[in-house]
Order: C-alpha cells, then sequence, then structure tokens
C-alpha cells in the first residue's frame, strides 16, 4: 500500500497533536508532517487531521479562535476542493466553527469533563473515514471533552439523516443506543458526523488513543486505516 502525506494541525493549546502524529507515522506508517497554524502552505498533503486540544486555551467558545487562523482559509478550500480533512474533539469544534460540519457544540449534559472510553456504533460504513469497518460495527474509543454534546436545529437533524451524514452513534456495548450510553447528550447520539460531500468528518471520540492494544484499545486504526485505504 502506497504511503500517503497525512497534515497534523497545531493551534496554540493543541495537546493531541504528537499522539495523532504518532499514530499516523509510527503506527500506521504513513508520511505525516505538522501544519503550524499561522502558515499558508498545506505542503502537499493528501488528507489534513484537526486535532485534539484546547485550542486557544476554548477562550470564546470551544474551536471559535482556531477557526480564524491564517492556514484556516487554505484548509476550508482545500476541503471546499474535495480534499479529506478529519476533526477529532477539537477539531470536530473548529469545522463546525468553520461551516464545514452543521451544528454546534454545548456543555456536556451533566456539565462535568468526561475522560472516558465510551462505545460508538458505526452507523453509514460508506464513508471514507469508517469504510474499512461493517454497519452497526461498535468500538472502543476514549474521550476527553467539557463541550462535547452536539446540537442542532430540529430540521438540520433531519436533513443530517436523510443525508446519512451520522457516522458514528454513541451506544452501548451491545451497539444499542440510550440515554445512559449518551453521555454528553448529544442529540441522536451524535459521535461522529461527515458533511454532505463526504469528504469532511468530525468525531469526538480520540482514535489516535485507541491505536494500539497497549492503549486498551486498537478500534481506532479503523478511521486511520478507512482514510488511507480510500487514498491508495
Amino acid at each position: 500500500m502506497a504511503k500517503l502525506k497525512f497534515g497534523v494541525v497545531i493551534f496554540p493549546g493543541s495537546n493531541c497533536d504528537y499522539d495523532t502524529y504518532y499514530a499516523l507515522k509510527e503506527v500506521c506508517k504513513q508520511n505525516t508532517t505538522f501544519l503550524w497554524h499561522k502558515e499558508h502552505d498545506l505542503k502537499n498533503v493528501d488528507c489534513i487531521v484537526l486535532p485534539g486540544g484546547f485550542s486557544y486555551g476554548d477562550y470564546l467558545r470551544s474551536g471559535s479562535i482556531a477557526a480564524f487562523s491564517p492556514l484556516m482559509q487554505e484548509v476550508k478550500e482545500f476541503a471546499l476542493n474535495g480534499g479529506l480533512v478529519l476533526g477529532i474533539c477539537n477539531g470536530f469544534q473548529v469545522l463546525l466553527e468553520l461551516g464545514l460540519l452543521p451544528g454546534a457544540m454545548l456543555r456536556n449534559k451533566n456539565l462535568k469533563f468526561l475522560c472516558q472510553f465510551v462505545y460508538i456504533r458505526v452507523d453509514n460504513n460508506k464513508t471514507p473515514f469508517s469504510h474499512r469497518a461493517k454497519t452497526g460495527q461498535v468500538l472502543k474509543i476514549p474521550i476527553a471533552h467539557f463541550d462535547g454534546n452536539y446540537f442542532a436545529r430540529p430540521e438540520t437533524v433531519q436533513e443530517i439523516k436523510n443525508n446519512s451524514q451520522i457516522v458514528f452513534r454513541y451506544s452501548d456495548a451491545e451497539g444499542q443506543i440510550s440515554d445512559e450510553a449518551n453521555v454528553n447528550g448529544s442529540v441522536e447520539s451524535i459521535a461522529g458526523l461527515i458533511n454532505k460531500a463526504g469528504n469532511v468528518m468530525g468525531m469526538m471520540p480520540h482514535p489516535e488513543r485507541a491505536s494500539e492494544l497497549l492503549l486498551s484499545s486498537e478500534d481506532g486504526r479503523i478511521i486511520f486505516e478507512s482514510i488511507i485505504a480510500n487514498l491508495s
């Protein structure tokens, strides 16, 4: 399988950038480079990853200041031209602020920071980010967020459902959807969402933290391996 080039964006406050870099370069054996938020050079990457963390300290609103970083002009153009973009946790929040994905993030339903393993069910495996999984497959991947309660207006939610844009939903280990399994209160238990064009995905769970068995799960590799297989 040919090696691809991934670009991992670094914002002030990012704390999962090196984890993501390691998962892509060392675990998945792909060419990987960092993209500094103040630059305008995407370095001819095949896929851009916006990692988790607390960009700009989450001041004003999670992801809101990062959306105005100089590099985001190029990221947005890259996405609108069909380039693959993955936003993880804070990266998902940035994609929402950029308008590349619909909706917004609210505080978790219990108003507490959550750092734990969760189960997510694959609802759409016909995407560049999930095609190595089976529909209904349950993945064990950790979360670490305070503002992970996905929200959208009812008409937007209906449109998302009509377009099969829900990729992952919070579930129990058997794949059952419930209020208890929906730890942050996201509408429709949404854990991962794709745009209409199918080339931009945001997800709150951290696949890079579930890339090796040493980390108690390697289910997150399915997301990265799907991207690699799609672009190879």
